[in-house]
């Protein structure tokens, strides 16, 4: 079956404009961080959710927030603590005296985007059932089941550096995250434009509204059907096979890795690339596609041994590795 691989970048060049207006909608409050902008972007194409890591102060709420200002979304932040309970989560059953009735009262997980704040500071039972939302789409409360909206988009951000009161997230939900993101420091020129335009008492972080559900909804459809030739693929299946099997692939990592990337991450790598293809302007996939957002869908998915520890080698230099030495079509 031919490809019409023209015609599918003339719908993509039809959107490009949208495109272009919401990044410079968003710098007009968020300063450099192009890759976290982009990713998030990247996310809500893939209708797929992003754990975001850095120290305090990098503007990961700010921008969170501010894409679902742009999305005109529903938004709702939830703060983990330890005492957090799975019910101040998905909601709960209340009891009506009057009527000798229950009626449900909906959590704050029932919204477009849901910012879940040092989301590793919640015990296990509120984890999994955040797990049920991000991979079901649905939670349930007491005997009924509800549906979440669409778009659902989970971001949650965790804190690297200060580890007290914390709880380490679950391998089977941190594998939920299609994306993990780094976020380091501005420059030197972005941190003195960031003084400029936040040094107030009252700093701008509004922004117009420019998409709606139903136009993330449309976007999805065109990202879907972006071409990749079967090169690509299997480029893409051997990136994660490498992983598990890094011998065959002439790599002597093996006693670094402890588990290989998952399933998950070759469905992952393959929709992330097609969306990096669309944010690019582009009908078709390349090899760069695939390598740019590489690294933030198997840097969480790969889990080292404890002489990689020793080494002091992290999963993130085991994918730099798998990036050099697996063949590129």
């Amino acid at each position: 079956m031919a490809v019409d691989v023209k015609g599918i970048g003339e719908k993509v060049a039809q959107e490009s404009e949208l495109i272009a207006r919401i990044r410079t909608e968003i710098h007009t409050v968020i300063v450099g961080q192009e890759v976290l902008i982009d990713r998030l972007f990247l996310a809500m194409l893939c209708n797929n959710h992003v754990l975001i890591e850095g120290v305090p102060g990098l503007a990961k709420t700010l921008t969170v927030t501010t894409l679902a200002k742009m999305l005109q979304a529903s938004f709702q932040r939830i703060q983990f603590t330890p005492d957090l309970l799975p019910a101040d989560v998905i909601g709960t059953p209340i009891y009506n005296p009057k009527t000798g009735l229950f009626t449900t009262k909906k959590g704050p997980v029932f919204a477009n985007i849901v910012l879940a704040d040092e989301i590793n500071r919640a015990p296990a039972k509120v984890q999994s059932a955040l797990l049920e939302a991000m991979q079901e789409r649905h939670v349930t409360i007491g005997d009924s089941t509800y549906q979440l909206d669409d778009p659902f988009l989970v971001l949650a951000t965790q804190n690297p550096i200060e580890q007290e009161g914390t709880y380490p997230l679950p391998e089977a939900q941190v594998d939920r995250f299609m994306l993990k993101l780094k976020v380091t420091y501005p420059s030197k020129i972005e941190e003195l434009d960031i003084l400029r335009r936040m040094a107030k008492s009252n700093p701008a972080t509004g922004v117009e509204a420019l998409i709606a559900p139903e136009d993330v909804r449309r976007l999805r459809g065109v990202v879907d059907e972006i071409f990749m030739d079967e090169k690509i693929e299997k480029y893409i299946v051997d990136l994660v096979e490498a992983s598990r099997d890094p011998a065959a692939y002439s790599l002597d990592i093996g006693p670094l890795i402890r588990y290989g990337a998952s399933p998950r991450a070759t469905i992952f790598l393959a929709m992330a690339a097609k969306a990096n293809a669309f944010i690019e302007g582009r009908g078709y996939v390349t090899p760069q596609d695939v390598k740019t957002i590489a690294m933030d869908v198997l840097r969480h998915r790969i889990v080292i041994t404890y002489e990689a520890e020793a080494e002091e080698m992290t999963s993130e230099d085991i994918v730099d590795k798998i990036l050099q030495t697996v063949d590129v079509p």
